[in-house]
């Protein structure tokens, strides 16, 4: 008896999706994402307004962005992503559509429906794509997971914590300020 056929999705079947509709790709398989909580939210915007701020106020040449943003990892049409934040340092890689190669740095906030794709493959998939530094974010566990790639080391953290971004020399982001 053969085995059922497994259909590859593009970038195309992505935008062909109905409005409001919000999905990833990895590796031809489409995967769909519930509305962040108001909690994923607040973290989201605290975390874009310290990297966007210091960034701005260094005269940095990297560009931070909020989700929804297109993030086209490989250069291949089977993979697209959304990361909560991504850093990217290249304006090469940017355009009209999003960022075209791997953020120098993402950051993942993880919801109840996204714990093992942020945990497991989406670091698999940032891993080998070139980001340079991920971090998961898990206000549930109260636990920040920092992984530099460049520098094959991980670090593990909480909200009490101060976690130093690697990609910057002096840029720190003290999560005790974020009141939940």
């Amino acid at each position: 008896m053969p085995l059922p056929q497994h259909k590859a999705y593009t970038i195309e079947d992505i935008f062909s999706l109905p409005e409001g509709t919000r999905a990833e790709l990895i590796d031809g398989q489409i995967y769909y994402m519930a509305p962040p909580s108001r909690k994923h939210q607040q973290i989201a915007g605290k975390l874009f307004a310290a990297i966007s701020h210091y960034i701005d106020s260094n005269g940095g040449s990297c560009e931070p962005y909020i989700a929804p943003f297109a993030v086209f990892l490989n250069k291949n049409d089977k993979n697209y992503v959304e990361p909560d934040i991504s850093v990217i340092c290249d304006p090469d890689k940017l355009n009209d559509r999003g960022c075209n190669g791997a953020p120098d740095w993402i950051i993942e906030i993880v919801s109840p429906g996204s714990r093992q794709m942020d945990y497991f493959t989406k670091l698999f998939k940032y891993r080998n794509s070139d980001v340079r530094e991920y971090w998961i974010v898990d206000p549930i566990k109260n636990l920040i997971l920092v992984y530099n790639f460049e520098n094959s080391t991980s670090d593990q953290y909480t909200f009490a914590d101060i976690v130093k971004a690697g990609i910057y020399d002096d840029f720190s982001i003290d999560f005790s300020q974020f009141s939940l």
